[in-house]
């Protein structure tokens, strides 16, 4: 059983953090997100959720994945990493920039 102290707004921080459909924290992206697009509510947290899962994603999990998807592709790592070194510069929490023999550490180590 949780414990509770209104007199000072702990039941309001608990509220604030109540997840809503399927795991989003943040009704309020999912709410805009479904009045938005005409999606229901569901839907639109399971985008939300998606989003936010690809942003969560340790830089090392990213780099790997993207280098193996560009190899796949038929890319070689002269043309890769320099891409990848500029994709991450452009994600929404940029990581710090990283060399092109840092990133060739984390996908080769």
């Amino acid at each position: 059983m949780r414990q509770f102290l209104p007199e000072i707004g702990q039941e309001l921080a608990f509220r604030a953090l109540a997840v809503h459909d399927g795991g989003v924290e943040d009704a309020d992206i999912v709410e805009q997100v479904a009045l938005s697009t005409g999606l229901s509510t569901a839907i639109a947290a399971r985008v939300v959720e998606d989003v936010l899962a690809f942003y969560r994603q340790p830089v090392e999990h990213y780099v790997r994945s993207r280098h193996a998807q560009l190899q796949a592709e038929g890319r070689k790592n002269p043309e890769i990493f320099p891409l990848i070194a500029g994709e991450l510069s452009r994600r929404l929490v940029a990581p710090p920039d990283l060399s092109e023999r840092q990133l060739r550490r984390i996908v080769y180590d």
